[in-house]
């Protein structure tokens, strides 16, 4: 293991501090207001306007809270020697797996037609929760030893916060009120895209390394 962090390439200075940036934008997002003056931690801690409070809305604004341990991930890879340790790879790995069970839960309603959405509403965040989860999923089962430790938690942090973040910007995409009182769904709007880009451009990277070692086998 201590071989294989050695061996892990890091990225550069300014792509790890972009990244970074990003990551302290998605943890502002776990405080914002998200939809009715309401942001991720008020649903946690249940303060829901009229009482309104329940598993639903804890499972729904706890995966906003994966901000957190991608911002460690991009600390460690501009400030540490080990890009990640073991133990902390484990305990991602755990958070990932609850939070893909919390979203799974959480689409549940609109699966069984039972959350008062439109059919269009509703199959647009079935397609994308669960699309973005399989998807995901399959391409780590499939390109896990291609990657780097690092890079698969990422992958994964990235794949479950993309997931729920999906799926509350359509629920909430009509909600009113001033962009103030709705300023971390237009922040999400903004950082969804350069996560999913970093996502794909991980897995490009390792089709272009299994390339590579198949031509180097025929060398």
């Amino acid at each position: 293991m201590e071989v294989t962090q050695l061996a892990e390439r890091r990225s550069s200075s300014l792509y790890s501090a972009i990244f970074l940036l990003v990551a302290l934008l998605a943890g502002a997002v776990a405080f914002l207001p998200f939809a009715f003056d309401t942001s991720p931690w008020d649903a946690v801690t249940l303060r829901v306007p009229g009482d309104q409070g329940n598993w639903w809305h804890v499972l729904v604004g706890a995966p906003f809270f994966l901000a957190f341990p991608m911002i460690w991930l991009r600390l460690r890879s501009l400030f540490s020697k080990q890009l990640s340790t073991s133990a902390g790879r484990r305990i991602i790995w755990i958070v990932v797996g609850l939070s893909t069970c919390g979203t799974i839960s959480v689409m549940v309603p609109f699966l069984l037609r039972r959350a008062g959405t439109s059919e269009l509403q509703r199959l647009s965040i079935l397609c994308l929760g669960f699309g973005i989860l399989i998807a995901c999923a399959a391409l780590l089962s499939l390109r896990r030893h291609n990657m780097f430790p690092t890079s698969a938690c990422l992958v994964g942090l990235s794949g479950a916060y993309l997931a729920n973040a999906a799926l509350c910007l359509v629920v909430y995409s009509g909600a009113t009120g001033t962009a103030g009182s709705k300023s971390g769904w237009l922040l999400t709007m903004v950082i969804v895209w350069p996560i999913a880009v970093e996502v794909a451009s991980i897995f490009i990277q390792t089709f272009k390394t299994q390339s590579s070692q198949h031509i180097s086998r025929f060398l």
